[in-house]
């Protein structure tokens, strides 16, 4: 009998634990497979030109190998942000005017910028539907203003007529 007992006691508990979405995680039954967005692509290991191998300081970045930052921009960009800059020279009077002008300030991702902005000028402009849906007009719809007391007086005319409301031109104010 009490062995019974045990068993059923035994069964029981096993049936709730299973009802538990991470018992399995809990006891370490459950593998947990890594992420793939913290997964680094190491770079390959190099010799040196002249084979004398320098000891590697602790906790130093490795010299071969670029942040994720810089390879995220290479990829996107095509070429790191120190490469895509101008390197052409420029004649004393060029870097005469340009210093006078303050160009060694300028921005050099201004053309993002810009083209940024002049997209967030464009979506607001926009109607919702074409904001939010993707609805996209081919024409644009010609908007008429309602002369209101005139609109009345129509409607007010038509029901003592006994005609329909939506009968007769709708009244328009001219701009």
């Amino acid at each position: 009998m009490k062995q019974q007992t045990l068993l059923f006691i035994l069964f029981a508990l096993s049936l709730g634990l299973t009802g538990c979405s991470n018992a399995k995680k809990q006891l370490g039954l459950e593998r947990s497979a890594p992420d793939e967005f913290s997964v680094v692509k190491r770079a390959p290991l190099a010799m040196p030109p002249n084979y004398i191998l320098r000891p590697p300081s602790p906790g130093a970045p490795r010299p071969q190998e670029q942040s994720t930052n810089e390879q995220a921009r290479k990829k996107v960009f095509g070429a790191t942000s120190t490469q895509s800059k101008l390197t052409i020279s420029n004649g004393v009077a060029e870097n005469a005017l340009l210093q006078n002008a303050g160009g060694q300030y300028a921005d050099p991702d201004i053309r993002q910028k810009i083209d940024s902005e002049a997209l967030e000028r464009n979506d607001n402009n926009k109607a919702v539907a074409e904001r939010l849906l993707g609805i996209v007009r081919k024409t644009k719809p010609t908007a008429n203003i309602v002369n209101a007391p005139e609109e009345a007086a129509r409607i007010r005319q038509n029901i003592e007529s006994g005609k329909k409301i939506t009968e007769g031109e709708t009244p328009s104010i001219e701009d």
